[in-house]
């Protein structure tokens, strides 16, 4: 039995997505569970390696489904730059080394190379490009040995990608990708695929699925229908990773799903089983396809993450203290936050507030901060490991209108934080009980900054002014233990036993 969990892409700035799957790898390995993260796109920046380690995958884990038909492994990047120049066949008569990248000409060929370096102390190489006559006419890509090559041809005065060549260890060609603009054709050893998407199918295939194996479709776009055509006589299981449907389309008689969703949601009858990472989203996406539609699908709870323990402070938390933590983006509005706690601060001296992360909007933050002289009391932290940070805060903020889950959230619980933020799906609703471990603020309709300021303002000098704050410290804590690492791994041990018997 193997869990194959199907993704498309995954860059240094991973999304919510594949932090999901990093958790869910954790717990299959602590649990003995045999799983493989498939990832659907072409990488040529960045040796794929890179950063599935990057958030905690085990090269083991990964299969990329364009090396799946080679032998070379997922590994670092180990090519030598000078092993590289070595097998140049022209004379090197210039060398430009310019940090991380070097360009090696060979001027009596009217050639040059541009070597991509990942690492610059060591001299290890990702990329090289070759420039002929002022042309680009390949690319190479490496990680121990050469992964794959590029073919370039001038054309409109540009470079036009015509072909990819894949390799096995030994040098030997795998198969090859002829390229025409968007459309692909795939010459295997046995066949001619005329499609990524069957090329995709002829990967369905190769894997020789079981009944008591199960798949689980994290994102599907340009690949759900060839597994679901494929996936049998194996289990499918779709995660639904953040809000299903378009709310200003609902109406009582049809309701728009979101697009990435839609196709799944279609074919339900071919489903398993739905995942959502709330019982909130579950309980309302069975009634939407109970209302909606004729399917009745198994839709089941299990959380994205998880934490390991409960973390108390060793002394007092520091009295008034406030933490958020977060993208610094748009639709975090961490600059509403800002501006509640400098009118909050008003009533309340006392008051301080750290903001942890990064993001397009933190000159915005900084400017609020300095322009409202409230540098002594609101500080930008940067990125931190925050695991043993929540705890000596007494209350976390959240200005989010729109929370799937909310790692941060649970993390904040977890450390026995109580929480403010508004009253919306669905993290939000899990992780705050209004009254009891802080408050939802009601959801405002439209982006109306002064009284949503001044609503996240009243509800911090509400809470700080209450006389139990151990009270709700201790019902973070009590909604904290049902995401215990312990508690979720089981969750996932029974589903995936109970679906693969």
């Amino acid at each position: 039995m193997t869990v194959y969990n199907i993704n498309l892409g995954i860059g240094w700035a991973s999304s919510g997505v594949e932090y999901a799957q990093a958790y869910r790898a954790t717990a299959f390995r602590n649990k003995g569970i045999p799983a493989k993260f498939v990832f659907m796109d072409m990488f040529q920046q960045d040796n794929l390696c890179d950063l599935t380690r990057n958030i905690g995958f085990a090269d083991e884990e990964i299969i990329w489904l364009y090396g799946a038909f080679t032998d070379v492994k997922i590994a670092p990047t180990s090519m030598r730059l000078a092993d590289f120049e070595a097998e140049i066949p022209f004379p090197i008569t210039r060398r430009e080394p310019q940090g991380r990248v070097v360009k090696l000409y060979c001027e009596a060929e009217d050639l040059f190379y541009t070597c991509y370096l990942s690492d610059e102390e060591k001299q290890l190489m990702h990329r090289v490009e070759m420039v002929s006559r002022g042309n680009l006419i390949r690319k190479d890509f490496f990680s121990y040995t050469r992964i794959f090559t590029e073919y370039y041809t001038p054309r409109d005065n540009r470079a036009y990608l015509y072909q990819r060549r894949f390799y096995n260890e030994d040098g030997s060609v795998a198969y090859d990708e002829i390229i025409d603009n968007d459309h692909s054709l795939f010459k295997m050893k046995d066949r001619l695929l005329p499609s990524k998407e069957a090329f995709i199918a002829y990967f369905m295939e190769s894997l020789s699925l079981t009944a008591h194996d199960l798949v689980i479709l994290d994102r599907s776009t340009g690949t759900g229908q060839a597994v679901f055509s494929h996936v049998k006589p194996a289990k499918l299981a779709v995660v639904v990773h953040a809000e299903h449907f378009s709310e200003n389309a609902v109406t009582d008689d049809t309701i728009l799903w979101n697009n990435f969703y839609e196709y799944q949601f279609t074919h339900a009858d071919k489903v398993d089983a739905f995942i959502c990472a709330t019982q909130a989203q579950a309980d309302l996406l069975g009634q939407q396809f109970a209302q909606y539609t004729a399917h009745r699908p198994t839709i089941v709870t299990i959380p994205v993450g998880s934490i390991d323990s409960l973390k108390e402070p060793q002394g007092d938390r520091k009295p008034y203290a406030m933490i958020t933590a977060s993208r610094l983006a748009g639709e975090k509005h961490v600059d509403w936050l800002t501006k509640a706690v400098v009118l909050a601060h008003q009533s309340n001296p006392a008051i301080s507030f750290d903001i942890y992360g990064s993001g397009g909007e933190e000159a915005k933050i900084r400017k609020i901060i300095e322009e409202q002289g409230a540098q002594d009391y609101i500080r930008l932290m940067g990125h931190h490991d925050l695991t043993d940070v929540y705890k000596q805060y007494a209350l976390y903020l959240s200005a989010s209108k729109s929370e799937g889950f909310g790692l941060t959230l649970l993390e904040a619980v977890g450390s026995g934080l109580p929480l403010i933020g508004f009253d919306v799906r669905y993290g939000n609703q899990t992780f705050i009980s209004d009254g009891e471990n802080g408050y939802l603020i009601p959801r405002f309709e439209t982006d109306d900054e002064g009284p949503i300021v001044q609503a996240l303002a009243q509800k911090i000098l509400q809470l700080f002014a209450r006389e139990d704050q151990a009270s709700l410290y201790q019902k973070s804590y009590q909604l904290a233990q049902d995401y215990l690492t312990s508690v979720v791994e089981e969750k996932w041990a029974t589903f995936i036993k109970e679906l693969t018997a």
